[in-house]
């Protein structure tokens, strides 16, 4: 005979399975924290359950990502005394909720994606949104670093003229081919086909000149191939269609930069807004090569912001060029800046990922591999140290001590640490460029190194002793 089941019996198991159907954390950290699903078409935000721990519809609403949306989210949160708010960085659809927010005076928590999704259960945008709203409420969610409101329009711009570089990149690469189907080595004879001669070259192509003697004739004084060379390079096969994509290929590529500078010019605009660390006219350089800009870079006044920004010369070290300066005050931003994000140059390395992200279990090592993190000023730095390679300096015979260790890849994620945290003591202690300090002998490396001896000296036969 089936036992009879009460009410009040129904009560209690009711209210254990709600009980074990999610945990309740405790919300003291941020008890009036608010939890934001973040959608292209819509935003489910949640805020703190009521006095008896119920959770409805009255705490949890949907608002279309229309402006009108927007702002009826965020006096909803006013209304309901929100103070703090957490949401997923998805896509770039979170952007204009959370300028909207910030102006309102809410802390805006723009959290990362993979630091919340570890829990099983039904995927829903209602139970992400009271999932974010527990946890941040319990203090639990790191912020991730967004750059000032100031600096915000000029990493955007930045980051719009770095695609247009790609694109124009991948029009040279077009030209490229039609040339070689051409039969015409142009680019085996100068270095750069977006140079002097080479553009000089084309461009007369284009209207219409084939004899390669007078094609010859444009090339630079300063060109070094020989000029039967460069004469046997231009005799091809002109065919109508590598003309036609030729063509195309070196409008789009006109197009391109000069779209670049038009970037150029609105950079400069945007960074004299931005409030400078120091006002005193930038050093001269030391050595002839130190402030020279690449022809991909911003043309502008790199090196003088560069000493504005931060009230340091940071082209005195080596690798910080004007691609890696760019990237520094476009994506940190000045001096105070990037001290208040980043209090240690052991952060400011962690957040671009060039440190070793250490996974240990039970006194065993699992990982200790890098992060894969797509942040521009770790590729920035990369590329900076890998024109190291033929460096007679410290930082050169760094960069070739660390590949012969560790392989090519691995060697130039070291020397970029190594570049990165040079530049955040400059910065941070205001100090030049000290070769014999960046690279000195710690007492920890002098105890590494003499072990490493002992045990070499071990397996020979030998004993070391200190000299008298």
């Amino acid at each position: 005979m089936k036992p009879k089941h009460t009410k009040s019996s129904h009560r209690r198991r009711t209210k254990q399975t709600a009980s074990a159907a999610g945990p309740v954390l405790n919300l003291l950290t941020h008890p009036h924290a608010a939890g934001i699903d973040v959608g292209a078409a819509e935003f489910v935000a949640a805020i703190p359950p009521g006095p008896d721990g119920e959770d409805g519809e009255k705490y949890v609403r949907t608002f279309p990502s229309f402006t009108s949306g927007v702002e009826a989210l965020r006096d909803w949160l006013l209304a309901n005394g929100i103070k703090t708010a957490s949401m997923e960085s998805t896509g770039n659809y979170w952007i204009t909720l959370y300028d909207t927010l910030v102006q309102a005076g809410i802390e805006v928590y723009l959290v990362n994606a993979r630091h919340v999704k570890g829990v099983p259960g039904q995927k829903t945008d209602v139970k992400d949104a009271r999932w974010l709203q527990q946890l941040h409420g319990a203090g639990l969610l790191r912020k991730s670093f967004r750059p000032a409101q100031d600096i915000v329009p000029l990493r955007f711009v930045m980051r719009h003229r770095a695609e247009m570089s790609a694109d124009a990149s991948r029009q040279l690469q077009l030209m490229q081919k039609a040339l070689t189907e051409m039969n015409l080595k142009i680019h085996h004879v100068f270095s750069d086909i977006d140079g002097a001669s080479a553009l000089a070259i084309i461009e007369a192509i284009l209207a219409g000149e084939r004899d390669a003697d007078r094609l010859a004739a444009l090339r630079d004084q300063r060109c070094k191939s020989p000029l039967e060379t460069i004469k046997e390079a231009l005799r091809g096969d002109y065919r109508p269609e590598y003309l036609f994509v030729l063509r195309q290929s070196y409008r789009s590529w006109q197009q391109l930069r000069a779209a670049m500078a038009e970037c150029d010019t609105q950079i400069a605009a945007l960074s004299a807004q931005v409030a400078r660390t120091v006002d005193t006219p930038l050093p001269p350089p030391a050595g002839k090569h130190q402030h020279q800009t690449h022809k991909n870079s911003p043309q502008m006044a790199i090196f003088h912001e560069a000493w504005r920004f931060y009230g340091v010369d940071l082209s005195l070290a080596p690798g910080a060029g004007a691609s890696v300066l760019t990237m520094l005050m476009s994506e940190i931003g000045t001096r105070e800046q990037l001290l208040t994000a980043f209090p240690t140059a052991a952060a400011f390395c962690s957040w671009m990922g060039l440190c070793p992200d250490n996974r240990i279990s039970g006194g065993k090592v699992l990982k200790a591999r890098t992060r894969k993190v797509p942040n521009r000023l770790t590729a920035a730095l990369r590329l900076g140290v890998f024109g190291l390679n033929n460096a007679r300096n410290a930082m050169g015979d760094y960069y070739r001590r660390m590949k012969a260790r560790l392989g090519k890849a691995e060697g130039t994620v070291a020397a970029a640490h190594k570049l990165a945290r040079i530049l955040y003591t400059m910065i941070k202690n205001q100090t030049a460029y000290d070769e014999k300090e960046a690279f000195k002998i710690t007492p920890s490396a002098a105890a590494r190194r003499r072990r490493h001896l002992e045990r070499q000296a071990a397996a020979l036969g030998l004993v070391l002793r200190p000299a008298a």
